[in-house]
């Protein structure tokens, strides 16, 4: 933990009393303890002199794939399903643990660089240990789950799993991992979607939801193929169904939900669970615009997610919220989302979704120091009259300077301080053409 002072900041809270701020801000020994006006630092206490640089809670995106996250630019010009049975499933069961860990390593190292503090991961099926350790071991925020798949359908064997097992092994992970490291790490159940799972394991999530507080994670109402056979073998859309297996909850937390009608809409508020919006893979796997005011508009607690590096191809959630308020203004006209709703969802909003709002979020007093400071001298942000706007519809990663996560320095002058760059990407490459050779036999000319 770290105690420090930032000093001559614009301080956006996301506080509604107190929004906007100029000044300094105290950290002692990771939390917040005073925010805003002219004081002096404590004896013997560091300060920084931020001359007038932005920051902000650090960014929570609700749904990535670090499993994911070796496999980029390895399946384009896929619609979902295609996308999915083609190459993700294949890549994902080819992993084993030093690949895994090389993806989780990679995909962790980018979120940090472009502000995220904290995110919801959904792992594949197997090796989900070595994913959490890199959480654990970069000092940045999570909750995790590994991916359940007891109806795989078409997978390969690598996602086969029994539901016993499948519930046997996420609840190993969930009692060594659920509020581990001071609660910088949680567990969320995530079964995959409607279709890869059993009633019965849905059910004994549900259930073990309820009774010990652990998260759930599953994607809805993606894709209108998806929504079709969920009818087709079920009766009802998605989140009906959803609700009916006892996942709706204010506990659980749905990426997606591109295409949902009005009575869904009205089951995810009047439960309590949360929404990943996730414009960018929305886009690239052709599934749809969300209809983002209608959900707002039904009070339904929404986040930003970047999803995986291979629907997206980058996971920088100030890109996220940039898409989150354009792709609004064209689909249901100008105004419709503000930028400073966008920043909520990706700062409070996650935060709501994953439990951690009387944690992070927000620059308060009391509250964890998961921290951003974004340059100001950048000619895309103008001259600071409106820095909601500046922020959401300009910011990009190159606009980082720093990052803590619970008063720890994770990035500084846009550098990693407890990850290697280089090794990284050197690692990343060695273990990429191991899983396109067990996946596919194929070999690939890597820069």
């Amino acid at each position: 933990m770290s105690t420090f002072m930032l000093r001559d900041a614009t301080l956006l809270t996301m506080n509604d009393e107190r929004p906007l701020l100029r000044g300094n801000l105290l950290v002692q020994r990771g939390v917040i303890t005073a925010v805003g006006g002219r004081f002096d630092a404590p004896d013997g206490t560091p300060v920084i002199d931020c001359n007038g640089d932005y920051v902000m809670p650090g960014v929570v995106q609700t749904h990535v794939h670090l499993c994911q996250v070796l496999f980029r630019h390895e399946a384009e010009g896929l619609p979902l399903v295609g996308w999915l049975t083609q190459r993700i499933f294949p890549l994902e069961a080819a992993h084993d643990e030093a690949s895994i860990r090389a993806s989780a390593e990679l995909g962790i190292a980018e979120l940090l660089l472009s502000g995220t503090t904290c995110l919801l991961d959904m792992g594949t099926v197997h090796h989900t240990e070595q994913v959490v350790q890199a959480i654990a071991d970069s000092g940045i925020r999570a909750a995790f789950g590994k991916a359940m798949m007891d109806l795989p359908g078409d997978a390969p064997a690598g996602l086969r799993e029994t539901t016993q097992a499948s519930i046997d092994g996420s609840l190993e992970l969930a009692h060594h991992w659920h509020g581990a490291l001071d609660d910088r790490i949680r567990y969320a159940f995530a079964p995959r979607w409607v279709l890869s799972c059993t009633a019965e394991l849905q059910q004994e999530l549900a259930r073990q939801s309820r009774e010990h507080g652990y998260l759930i994670h599953t994607h809805a109402a993606e894709h209108l193929g998806e929504i079709a056979e969920v009818e087709r073998r079920h009766g009802a859309r998605n989140v009906a169904v959803l609700h009916e297996l006892g996942l709706c909850t204010e506990r659980s937390v749905f990426a997606h939900c591109v295409h949902l009608d009005d009575h869904e809409r009205q089951l995810l508020a009047a439960t309590g669970t949360s929404v990943a919006h996730c414009p960018s893979a929305n886009l690239k796997l052709g599934s749809g615009i969300c209809d983002l005011p209608a959900l707002l508009r039904a009070g339904v607690n929404v986040g930003i997610g970047a999803d995986g590096a291979p629907c997206n191809n980058g996971l920088d959630g100030l890109v996220e919220m940039r898409l989150a308020h354009l792709l609004q203004q064209m689909a249901a006209g100008p105004g419709s989302v503000r930028p400073r709703d966008v920043l909520h969802m990706a700062t409070r909003g996650g935060a709501k979704a994953l439990g951690w709002e009387n944690r992070i979020g927000q620059l308060m007093p009391g509250f964890d120091a998961d921290i951003v400071r974004l340059r100001r001298d950048d000619f895309r942000l103008g001259l600071g009259s409106d820095p909601w706007t500046e922020i959401v519809t300009c910011g990009t990663r190159d606009l980082v300077r720093s990052v803590w996560v619970r008063g720890e320095q994770l990035v500084d002058s846009g550098q990693l301080t407890r990850l290697d760059h280089a090794w990284l990407r050197a690692n990343g490459r060695e273990q990429l053409q191991a899983v396109l050779r067990r996946a596919f036999d194929e070999e690939r000319v890597l820069g």
